[in-house]
């Protein structure tokens, strides 16, 4: 069961994918994360510069997402954010995602899994707990909502 609003919203901004070509585990891309924000009702914050979003393009055309990035606190603290996923969906909308054109939500599949590790005392609190987000790719951000596993 899940939360029933998100605990969480992040804005991540994104830099142009690293495009490697088609490695032996398929299509290989390393988008960085530039920097965006972390907002709920329990904690607020900043992504900070030199996270970055690993992805192999499986041959089915599923995107396979690996993303660790590092948010400062407003009170002082950083928590490490481990996530992964997956995004798919019909040919066109994801042709339409690669294009940079809005896409809206429910047109195509991105759930990731989402971790913490932070010794922040203020926000211990995701130490302990699983987290599910419902992503949203736009030409140079992701958006993602937190929902907690209960």
């Amino acid at each position: 069961m899940l939360s029933k609003d998100p605990v969480i919203h992040i804005e991540a901004e994104l830099e142009a994918p690293q495009l490697f070509g088609k490695t032996p585990y398929g299509e290989r891309r390393v988008i960085n994360i530039l920097g965006g924000t972390v907002s709920g009702p329990r904690l607020r914050g900043k992504i900070l510069p030199g996270g970055a979003d690993w992805q192999i393009i499986r041959s089915d055309g599923v995107a396979d997402i690996f993303a660790k990035y590092t948010v400062a606190l407003e009170g002082g603290g950083f928590v490490l954010v481990t996530s992964a996923g997956v995004r798919h969906g019909p040919a066109e909308v994801l042709a339409r995602l690669s294009r940079g054109e809005p896409v809206g939500r429910d047109e195509y599949y991105f759930r990731t899994s989402v971790r913490f590790e932070t010794a922040d005392l203020e926000a211990d609190w995701l130490n302990r707990v699983l987290m599910v987000a419902a992503g949203e790719r736009e030409k140079m951000k992701v958006k993602l909502d937190l929902y907690e596993v209960l």
